[in-house]
């Protein structure tokens, strides 16, 4: 038969596959005896083979008929003279009588199909018009086909495959139908084995695969391999490695289900061209599966029953409810939902009458709904998938003179048959407020109630039957019987609480422990006020009760806390008492002045004014055995009892090492030893001098000390700064000297950091003031250790000392 090839002699597909077959006859192989299992095994196959070429040969033959059927319609002839003018074209053309009727029903249709085959010669520019015919062949072919089987999804699936899909390589091909529940079955398939497509007839909702997401994103979907994507589907344990193509199938806006195929080897991305193709076979597949296409939804008069049954179930129902139907363009779109029905429960947000709504469409009564994700977005994804959509307080705006406003609803979307059911529940004001209440009760964990002293009935909310530990089921506690499940220590407090509420009719509150039947004893506090009728007389009580066992524990532990504090604090008082008492009894601040063969020694000491910055300042003064009168000043780092007691031991050290002979140098050495190994965790700055009264010789050393001052003529300079590391840092330190001879009338200043330090100004720059004030000071030794003690610019609260040595 002419339509089983094409103009090039290509054997149709299923003659195809039989033809290794029917050649193996001709092999020279050694002859054996046929088997019963065996004839009936060939039988059976030559039966397949049989019926396959009958059905390739009766689609092809409904194209050609179809084709008569165009020519007839145009030339206005019998069917023989159609027939015979499809031939007289076919010798003309030299083309087969399948692919000239695929180009009449082309030029006749200009339908999708027709488009696609246009759009793959002008995007190939190829000039060999063959691959547009075979092309259009394959596709009217596959649509014959599955017209002539569109009650069998089975074999439209098969005549998919035969003649569209096999020839782009594919080797199965699966057709779903989606459930409005989220799920999806199994209506066709073939290439598949039987068992395979057993185990896949149904997919549950939520089940991630191929077809799902095509679904889920409403789009084309393409995986090169099936295994790397990680998506389950129908005959991946055959083809593990192979691509996979899954395109929704749907008309007018509804998705019916999807269309999936299948390749044995990894998918190379796709030309537009071949993926027009797979979208064309999923709008054929469509038509197939729309076994009820919606009429036109502008006609008011023909309401199609499963839309006149919603309407009826929308007037029964207690919410708002608006039947919407969809509106599609001649292209076969959704542009639209037309309102065939506002409910009459229907309240629109501008207040407009429902029969202004009524027929309206959905974007035109309502433009704010076509924001993104808004609520088109949400009905129309319920009427392509066909799954329910529900959502609490989601917020729905509409314009009231140009001017959105917000509402807060509850919305339920549905799909009934071609229509949609919209209801929504605006939050009521009143409703709102109590639940806000409720929740704020339960925060709060308070419970309210009220008890009627007249009927003796009382009434609780659930978040009282919660705070006493009773199911809701439970007899409340009445205010009489409260004593008897308190603690017996609160008696006396419920006792009064009750007499001035009840008796005085005034209101009144309690805290009390409550213990409850689980055996847990919780803090509460009942506030409660009287209700009196019109007479004046106690009608009712009213109140609420608040678990406060948190505030109370709380209230526990911070008593508890200051009691640590106080008792903290008492301590450092007395430590820092203890500190005043040792550095007083030590360095009383005016000792009286000192007078050595050759000089006059007067200090200066001035405590910080808080108590708890006592620090470790110290001097001393003594006349050694060798005639040498021994000059010392320093300061022990930090404050407090620790600093106080470690001044102690440095300043008695010194004088004790003072006794040896040693020069200055040696003996803040031997200190650095003392102050690192036997005084824990102290650190010092000292300075020590040796003065000689017969030589006036002053023999000086520092410890990361600030240098002495010398006054003479009228003028005043700091010593040079000579090398020297605080005391404790380092367990081995050596100090180097210096010598200075002193004049007669020269002042020696000696002096600790709380004399100069400023939290504003560096060192050097205190110290320079401290300079000048020296050299504009004048008059005795005291009156000049007083003026400087006034002057200073010091900020930082810390101890001072001074001395001044005059020589004579």
């Amino acid at each position: 038969m002419t339509g089983d090839t094409t103009r090039n002699g290509a054997v149709h597909p299923a003659a195809a596959a039989a033809a290794p077959v029917a050649g193996q006859g001709a092999r020279s192989v050694p002859q054996q005896s046929p088997t019963p299992l065996g004839r009936l095994v060939a039988t059976v196959e030559r039966l397949r083979r049989e019926v396959l070429e009958a059905q390739a040969a009766a689609d092809g033959r409904a194209l050609v008929e179809l084709a008569k059927g165009i020519l007839i319609g145009q030339l206005n002839c019998t069917p023989a003279a159609a027939a015979r003018q499809l031939d007289l074209l076919c010798r003309e053309s030299g083309t087969s009588r399948l692919e000239l009727a695929a180009d009449i029903v082309n030029q006749a249709s200009r339908d999708h199909v027709s488009e696609i085959a246009a759009a793959f010669v002008e995007r190939t520019g190829t000039d060999d018009p063959a691959e547009h015919s075979t092309l259009s062949v394959r596709l009217r072919t596959a649509e014959s086909g599955m017209l002539a089987a569109a009650s069998d999804t089975q074999a439209v699936a098969e005549s998919l495959l035969t003649h569209a899909l096999e020839p782009l390589g594919a080797v199965a091909v699966a057709v779903w139908t989606a459930v409005p529940d989220g799920s999806l079955a199994l209506a066709g398939h073939a290439g598949f084995p039987s068992r395979e497509a057993v185990r896949w007839r149904h997919v549950p909702p939520g089940v991630s695969t191929v077809a799902g997401l095509a679904l889920r994103e409403r789009r084309l979907v393409t995986l090169s391999r099936t295994q790397r994507a990680g998506l389950p589907s129908i005959g991946h344990l055959q083809w593990p490695d192979g691509g996979r193509m899954a395109v929704p199938t749907g008309t007018g806006g509804r998705i019916h289900g999807v269309l999936e195929i299948c390749w044995p080897q990894p998918l190379a991305p796709q030309p537009p061209q071949i993926e027009r193709q797979v979208e064309a076979l999923a709008e054929l597949c469509a038509r197939t599966m729309d076994a009820s296409a919606p009429g036109d939804p502008t006609a008011a008069d023909a309401l199609l029953p499963d839309v006149a049954e919603l309407i009826d179930l929308a007037e029964g129902l207690q919410d708002p409810a608006v039947v919407l139907t969809p509106v599609l363009d001649p292209g076969g779109r959704l542009t639209d939902f037309r309102i065939r029905h506002a409910g009459s429960r229907f309240v629109d947000p501008v207040g407009r009458p429902r029969g202004d709504v009524n027929g309206a469409l959905l974007l035109e009564a309502y433009p704010m709904a076509a924001a993104e994700n808004g609520l088109f977005d949400i009905i129309e994804r319920v009427h392509a998938t066909g799954e329910p959509f529900r959502a609490e307080r989601m917020s729905l705006t509409a314009l009231v003179d140009q001017i959105p406003l917000t509402s807060v609803a509850d919305i339920s979307v549905s799909r009934h048959g071609a229509a949609v059911l919209l209801i929504w529940r605006i939050e009521d004001e009143t409703a709102r407020l109590a639940n806000l209440l409720q929740h704020a009760q339960r925060l709060g964990r308070i419970g309210g109630f009220e008890e009627n002293l007249a009927t003796g009935e009382a009434t609780w909310n659930a978040q009282l039957y919660a705070l006493h530990g009773l199911p809701a089921t439970a007899h409340p506690v009445r205010l009489r019987e409260l004593p008897g499940h308190a603690h017996p220590d609160d008696s006396a407090a419920l006792g009064r609480f009750l007499r001035a509420l009840l008796r005085h009719r005034r209101p009144s509150s309690v805290n009390f422990r409550l213990q409850r039947p689980d055996g847990i004893t919780r803090h509460i506090r009942v506030v409660a006020e009287p209700v009196l009728d019109a007479d004046q007389r106690l009608h009712a009580v009213r109140g609420a009760y608040q678990d406060i066992s948190a505030q109370h524990w709380t209230e526990v532990a911070l008593a508890a806390t200051r009691d640590r504090l106080a008792h903290s604090e008492a301590e450092s008082a007395e430590r820092n008492r203890l500190a005043l008492q040792l550095q007083h009894a030590i360095m009383p601040p005016t000792p009286p002045a000192v007078e050595a063969p050759g000089m006059r020694v007067a200090v200066r000491y001035r405590p910080a004014e808080t108590e708890s910055l006592v620090g470790g300042d110290w001097y001393d003064t003594v006349v050694l055995p060798s005639g040498l009168i021994m000059l010392s000043v320093g300061d022990v780092a930090g404050h407090g009892i620790e600093a106080a007691t470690g001044m102690v031991v440095l300043r008695n050290a010194l004088r004790g090492l003072a006794v040896t002979g040693a020069g200055p140098g040696q003996l803040l050495s031997w200190l650095n030893t003392v102050t690192h190994h036997l005084a824990k965790h102290v650190t010092a700055t000292a300075v020590c001098g040796l003065f000689d009264p017969g030589t006036r010789v002053l023999r000086w050393a520092r410890a990361g000390h600030l240098p002495p001052v010398l006054v003479r003529g009228g003028r005043a300079e700091a010593f040079p700064l000579i090398e020297g590391l605080l005391l404790g840092a380092l367990p081995d330190v050596t100090y180097r000297e210096r010598e200075v001879r002193l004049e007669p009338d020269d002042t020696l200043l000696m002096f600790t950091d709380g004399l100069v330090e400023r939290r504003d100004s560096s060192v050097q720059d205190s110290l320079g003031h401290l300079v000048n004030a020296a050299a504009a000071g004048s008059g005795d030794l005291d009156a000049r250790l007083d003026r400087l003690l006034a002057g200073s610019r010091s900020d930082t609260d810390d101890d001072t000392c001074v001395i001044g040595i005059q020589v004579g």
